[in-house]
């Protein structure tokens, strides 16, 4: 019934929304005499904040259309080339440039949120690389005929993303990036294609705040991981996806339920950031409060995970430590993660970050000990949050260059 009740209250919510949106236009209309005298402005203005954050926020387009290189600017081509149930393989290149340079896969979090949470981090990249994204899907939109969709499921999509990759110029490898949670399974990746000599092997892989072992400097996130049995998850935070979605009869870890929690591990800064938004758009100040739109825009954007996923993601990375332990296995298969002996690995880590403490992504660097000292390499990224590794000025102007210094150094 979980799921059933939050469609209701998002039904209801989408209603006061709209009426909200339209009180505040009708307010601010300048034929309105209201809207400039006594409480009217102010009026208007909370009715739009409050009309934006009650709001319901659909899968977002990448629209990325332009990159500037070097000072001249050049369109971008999007494409899907790889359609699967649970997940596509978006590539992203600019049109009038040399198509020969290095190809990067950047893998999007499974998380709760869409790939478009990285539109930053693939825009950043198009300056040097042609760019692919996994571009997971909504799991309340995928039949029940599909099948599940687990750890192993997802390991096998990045190890068939980087082969076609790799067949497009054989020889040539491609790169990997992860942020957040698939560093996770892009590192077991790469240990199963250096176990088995694989061409498609990525050259670099680098982690960005990934929780490769999370019993260094814990943090809330991995403290709530920690501290229940699998059972209370399987039993408090598992639902059934409502019979008007195509993926009716799934189960579930909602997105709603994820971003709720979010929401309240920051509850007062988030609090702050809307009242910001009311004085600025009091102020006349339209482009700071549109940036703060736009941002809850995307972070309001969410979609449901497989309920396998999700638990087996708990278990075994929260729970058992099952990477750092060496005890991490795929369909069967011991991940080795000594074997990784071809694949330059980069760590990077956020000072301030509260979801993936410090350390945490490090902990790769010395997990991979048949990897000889050279092809290793870390990052802190000074003042930075989580998501300031990814997005924003520091990594545009800090963390990028550190990734596509690597890159150049291990092609």
């Amino acid at each position: 019934m979980l799921y059933q009740a939050y469609e209701l209250q998002r039904s209801w919510m989408n209603s006061v929304s709209a009426i909200a949106s339209i009180s505040s236009e009708m307010l601010a209309h300048p034929a309105n005499p209201l809207g400039k005298v006594g409480f009217g402005p102010m009026a208007a203005n909370a009715l739009d904040v409050f009309a934006h954050a009650t709001a319901h926020y659909g899968k977002p387009a990448f629209d990325i259309n332009e990159v500037e290189v070097d000072g001249r600017t050049y369109p971008v081509i999007e494409a899907t080339v790889i359609n699967r149930a649970f997940g596509d393989l978006k590539r992203f290149r600019l049109d009038g440039i040399d198509d020969k340079r290095p190809k990067l896969l950047i893998v999007a979090p499974m998380s709760g949120h869409y790939a478009t949470l990285l539109r930053g981090t693939v825009e950043r990249m198009l300056q040097s690389f042609e760019v692919y994204i996994t571009d997971w899907a909504d799991a309340k939109l995928v039949p029940v005929s599909e099948g599940d969709f687990n750890l192993d499921t997802y390991i096998d999509y990045l190890i068939e993303f980087l082969e076609y990759i790799e067949s497009l110029e054989p020889g040539q490898r491609p790169h990997m990036l992860a942020v957040c949670q698939p560093s996770v399974p892009a590192f077991a990746a790469t240990a199963l294609l250096n176990q088995h000599n694989s061409p498609a092997a990525p050259a670099t892989l680098t982690m960005m705040g990934g929780p490769i072992d999370t019993r260094e400097s814990p943090t809330t996130v991995n403290n709530h991981a920690m501290n229940r049995p699998i059972e209370w998850f399987r039993q408090s935070v598992i639902a059934t996806v409502p019979i008007n979605y195509r993926g009716a009869g799934r189960r579930v870890y909602p997105g709603f339920m994820q971003l709720s929690a979010f929401m309240s591990m920051n509850l007062q800064s988030h609090m702050m950031s809307h009242y910001e938004m009311f004085k600025h758009l009091t102020a006349g100040d339209e482009e700071s409060a549109d940036a703060t739109k736009a941002f809850y825009d995307e972070y309001r954007a969410v979609c449901d995970m497989t309920a396998e996923f999700y638990l087996q993601t708990v278990e075994e990375v929260f729970q058992k430590h099952s990477i750092p332990r060496g005890t991490f296995e795929h369909k069967g298969e011991v991940v080795d993660l000594t074997q990784i002996t071809d694949t330059a690995l980069l760590a990077i880590e956020g000072e301030r970050d509260d979801i993936s403490g410090l350390g945490q992504t490090k902990a790769a660097l010395d997990l991979a000990s048949g990897l000889s000292e050279d092809k290793k390499r870390y990052y802190m990224a000074e003042g930075a949050g989580h998501y300031g590794i990814f997005n924003g000025s520091r990594w545009r102007t800090k963390v990028a260059p550190v990734v596509e210094e690597f890159v150049a150094a291990h092609s």
